[in-house]
């Protein structure tokens, strides 16, 4: 089953990060602590009901609930689609997918969310000599963005600040997926026109003129500054208020995020 992006790209719950394994332990003490449900006991028509149609709606269609079952912890239950199985509680509020907290109704990662915000920065801190600065509009709303010369959701977001008014993008740039990710990093902070030469890269895929070998590029300090910040993938985001975002976000989602993270 290939849930959406957005919707998680799978729906195994427990995996071998420490989040799975985290959410198994707190599993394991709510079993031992709650009164156990029995679970052949059918589940009531109503709870299924609402169950099946939250989370099909969270789905936006795309799958059907196979099956609802009860779990041995009071008020949590078991949704199987196909051979994928996720953990909702009764009302189908919030659910367990892949070691995540995730409110369906709102459609966020609150583990994610919490997450970020206990890894927050101070952004006055981040030495934005090491990035090309790209104002558009008045640019009063500010973000630093670490891409990778390879990265899909990097391309991805970069179409969508396009169409981003008022806003001052500082980019990182931060080789770490591919072995030539360093060549191509290299020739764009080479460039004469340094965001002129990403923007057409990772836009329309025009490769920079290659770099004269007297350029001397700062990827080692750009690779240092992403391992001293807890940068593993991109694209990441930091916004002035010192909160991150890993990964993609939808334009509608983002464009809120960065409105919000930006009033100090």
């Amino acid at each position: 089953m290939n849930i959406s992006h957005n919707n998680s790209q799978s729906l195994r719950l427990l995996t071998g990060s420490f989040a799975g394994q985290l959410l198994l332990s707190v599993l394991l003490f709510c079993l031992a602590m709650s009164p156990a449900q029995s679970q052949t006991a059918a589940v009531p028509s109503a709870v299924e009901s609402s169950i099946k149609q939250s989370i099909e709606a969270w789905l936006k269609g795309k799958y059907k609930v196979d099956a609802v079952a009860r779990t041995p912890i009071t008020g949590l239950y078991e949704v199987r689609l196909g051979t994928d199985l996720i953990y909702v509680d009764e009302k189908a509020a919030y659910a367990f997918i892949e070691g995540q907290l995730i409110d369906l109704k709102n459609n966020r990662n609150i583990t994610r969310e919490r997450t970020e915000e206990l890894s927050a920065i101070q952004f006055k801190d981040l030495p934005l000599q090491l990035a090309f600065k790209q104002v558009q509009g008045n640019g009063r709303r500010v973000m630093a963005v670490f891409e990778d010369p390879n990265c899909g959701y990097c391309r991805k977001l970069r179409a969508d600040l396009v169409g981003i008014k008022d806003v001052t993008i500082y980019t990182f740039v931060l080789p770490l997926l591919s072995p030539d990710s360093e060549v191509k990093s290299r020739n764009a902070l080479c460039a004469a026109d340094k965001s002129k030469a990403w923007n057409d890269m990772m836009l329309s895929g025009k490769a920079p003129p290659t770099a004269s070998p007297s350029c001397d590029a700062p990827i080692a300090k750009l690779k240092d500054l992403g391992r001293s910040l807890g940068v593993t993938g991109t694209p990441t985001i930091f916004f002035p208020n010192g909160k991150r975002l890993t990964g993609y976000a939808p334009m509608a989602q983002f464009e809120k995020m960065l409105e919000e993270n930006n009033k100090l």
